[in-house]
Order: C-alpha cells, then structure tokens, then sequence
C-alpha cells in the first residue's frame, strides 16, 4: 500500500503525466511457448513517458530538480557515460524547467566509433540545448565536475550536481514512489507478481525498488535484478548502501543486508556497455514478437537474464513477472554495428 504524504516533505518537479502502465506481453508467451515453462510476464512500461523520449531516469530527476530549485540552483551538471540515459533526460528536463544543462560523460565503455560517439542519446543531449562535455579516455569526471562547478560559481550562478545515473538517496525516492505505484497497478489488476525483473546499473532503481517494498510490508528479494555495470558483488555492495540510505532519509528504522536482495552477474558479459550475444538475442525477439524496444545495455541484457533464468529453472514455472521496461531505445542507434553484425 502507499504510504500516504511520507514522499511529501521532498520538493518534487512534475515531469511525468500520471502512471505508467502495465501490460501483458501475449504476443512473446505465444512466440516464446514452452521455452517460457509457464511463466506469464507482464511489462511495466516505463518508457513510455512525454518527456525527452521517456526513461525511467525521469522518476529521479523529479526529486533532483526539486531539490535543485529548492536550493536555489540555475544549473544541473550531470555525470554519466558517453550514451547516458540520465544525461539526455536531464538536458531534457531541464529545457521543461529553464535550467541550464551541463553533461559530463565519461569514456566508461570501449567504443570510439563515430555513432557511438556522436549519435544516439549524445544526439539528443545536444537536441535539448545541453552543453555537452566528452571527456578524453582516463580523464577524472569528478574532478572535471568540481572544476566547472567552481567556474559556475565564479559566473556567478548556482550548479546542483547529479551524480552517476542520478542514484543519489534523493533521487533513489522516484523508485520508491514506483514500487507505491505497483502495488497499488497490481491490486487494481488482480493479479500478484511474483518477481519484479529489472536491470541494476547504478543501482538506484533498484535502492528505491526495494526500500519502497520493505517500507510496504514486502519481501525486497523478489526484485530480481541483473547487474550490467558492477561484478555481481560490487554490486550487490552498493545496492545494499544505497537502500539503507534511503530508509534512513525517510526516517525508517528498518535495514537491508545482502541476503535481501537478489542480483545476478550472469548477463554483465565482457562489462559496462558491452554487447553479448544473449543481449542481442532479447532486443530481436522482444521487437519482433511485441514490436518493442529494449535497450543494448540495460533492458536487453535484463530480458536475457529473465529468459535464461526461467529456461533453467531459477524463476519457477508459471511465475508471473514484471518486467520493468526502463526505456533507453536511442541507445540502440549508437550500437547499430553490434546489432547487425551479430
């Protein structure tokens, strides 16, 4: 159930038109048929928003804009990789909400071709008006952040930063805010899921995921993630970190340890960004069963850790799922070589 007025005391920005919804994906049952041993899966479609082509980093940059207006900040300097989804949406949101937008990508990922350099959500970045800011292989994001937030200063102006995929405590409350939404999508539904599939990159989704579930009364390890930027315990370390500081910002007592959350590294492959022949798998037969698009480096990878899981038995047959769509389809244009070549 949701837990009325606690998100209230935490400025917020409005950049979603109410609730994103769910739906069943019959078309991928009748494709997939006994590969999926019964399992149904649902998508929760998070991609599907107005706003700067739709992502479920939006959730997040409602509490950091807030946040930032709140402190009285004209600028947002935000860091990710070269093709960050967070990046694009914050140059988005801040065109909706007159901020300026500065984006600091790092080289997080083996890839120096032309299209992944400059296409994609790099594109877009420069679409929504952000001064865009790729910084060499080995250069430091941080301390290039720090440096232009104390020139931002010396202008005369006000920089809120946003850090890697915006899963900063604050920003982690839009996914406590979906886990509320689920709850209350699933009763209306009538149906109870099982396990909620989702990728863990930065790992703020799933921090709010789940604080947002032990908050409700649930169990946070049937949120089944598959790590696509950390090895596994890296992982599961920082998303253990990340929950209990969002517990702790809404003043609830309760923890979270390693044994309550379930993170696979299986799908992680060669690393961060990183196409893997699964993933490419996954991103073909959910666009030509569902005519959907999953992204190469969250969604798609996630969706192959869920058919890989539910073929071998780790997801009990006839489970229902969620599957959190989480958006990222510009992505696919910069990987455009990997997904044809393969």
């Amino acid at each position: 159930m949701h837990d009325l007025g606690l998100l209230d005391p935490f400025p917020r920005v409005r950049l979603m038109q109410g609730l994103t919804p769910i739906q069943r994906l019959y078309r991928l049952e009748q494709v997939l048929g006994d590969r999926l041993r019964g399992v149904s899966v649902w998508a929760k479609r998070d991609d599907l928003m107005e706003l700067g082509g739709g992502g479920n980093k939006l959730r997040k940059l409602e509490f950091l804009i807030g946040q930032a207006k709140d402190e009285g900040c004209d600028t947002i300097v935000a860091v990710g990789g070269v093709q960050s989804n967070f990046a694009r949406l914050a140059a988005a949101a801040c065109a909706r909400t007159g901020l300026a937008c500065e984006l600091v990508l790092a080289q997080m990922v083996p890839r120096d071709s032309t299209i992944y350099q400059d296409n994609g959500n790099v594109l877009l970045d420069r679409l929504f008006g952000a001064a865009v800011h790729i910084l060499a292989k080995g250069e430091d994001p941080v301390a290039f952040v720090n440096d232009r937030s104390a020139e931002i200063s010396a202008a005369g102006r006000k920089a809120f930063t946003a850090a890697l995929g915006g899963s900063m405590p604050v920003g982690c409350l839009g996914y406590v805010d979906c886990a509320f939404e689920v709850a209350m999508q699933s009763s209306r539904m009538a149906v109870k899921f099982d396990e909620i599939v989702i990728p863990n990159g930065s790992g703020g989704m799933h921090a709010g995921l789940a604080a947002g579930m032990v908050i409700a009364g649930g169990d946070p390890s049937r949120i089944r993630a598959y790590t696509v930027l950390s090895p596994k315990e890296a992982a599961v370390s920082a998303t253990v970190d990340k929950v209990n500081a969002v517990l702790a910002l809404l003043s609830k007592e309760a923890r979270v340890d390693a044994a309550d959350l379930t993170i696979s590294g299986g799908q992680l492959g060669g690393g961060y960004g990183i196409p893997t022949p699964a993933m490419v798998e996954a991103v073909r037969t959910v666009g030509q069963s569902e005519g959907l698009l999953l992204d190469p480096v969250y969604g798609g990878k996630a969706f192959a850790g869920l058919l890989s899981d539910i073929e071998e038995g780790v997801i009990a047959p006839g489970s229902k799922i969620l599957f959190v769509m989480t958006g990222g389809s510009p992505g696919l244009y910069a990987y455009a070589d990997a997904l044809e070549s393969n």
